[in-house]
């Protein structure tokens, strides 16, 4: 198996599970996955932290904002990895309740990695809104 290939099993195993669980307001997954060293920085759909305080603080108010769940799902549409380093390109959907109101979202994601102790930790995630032209 290439190194990418061993880099999106754990993209479409680990990382999934991480990102499903927070959309059942299970934050904990996703702080595992996450580098706890700097910089580590958010420009998030929600909200925006640089820091590991920070950023684990928004992701936890993030989790608290989800009510129940119907669906989530991921398509990646570009990835690499470079030694130590790798990102991710994804549309994530999700539909369910959140600060207690029906909502359908789809994100344009990016997410950068990093390999720490041969382990790899996501580093930074940028998320919005496509415009409504471009929603896939």
């Amino acid at each position: 198996m290439s190194e990418l290939d061993d880099f999106l099993t754990w993209v479409t195993t680990e990382e999934y599970a991480a990102e499903l669980a927070l959309h059942h307001g299970d934050v904990a997954p996703r702080l595992a996955i996450w580098s706890h060293d700097e910089p580590v920085t958010l420009l998030g759909a929600l909200y925006t932290a640089s820091g590991w305080e920070d950023v684990s603080a928004a992701f936890r108010r993030v989790a608290d904002s989800f009510g129940e769940s119907t669906g989530y799902e991921r398509d990646i549409v570009a990835a690499t990895v470079s030694g130590d380093l790798a990102y991710t390109v994804a549309y994530e959907r999700s539909t369910g309740t959140m600060f207690g109101e029906p909502y359908v979202h789809t994100l344009r994601v990016t997410h950068v990695y990093r390999r720490e102790d041969g382990a790899w930790r996501v580093v930074h995630r940028h998320a919005d809104t496509p415009p409504a032209a471009a929603a896939i």
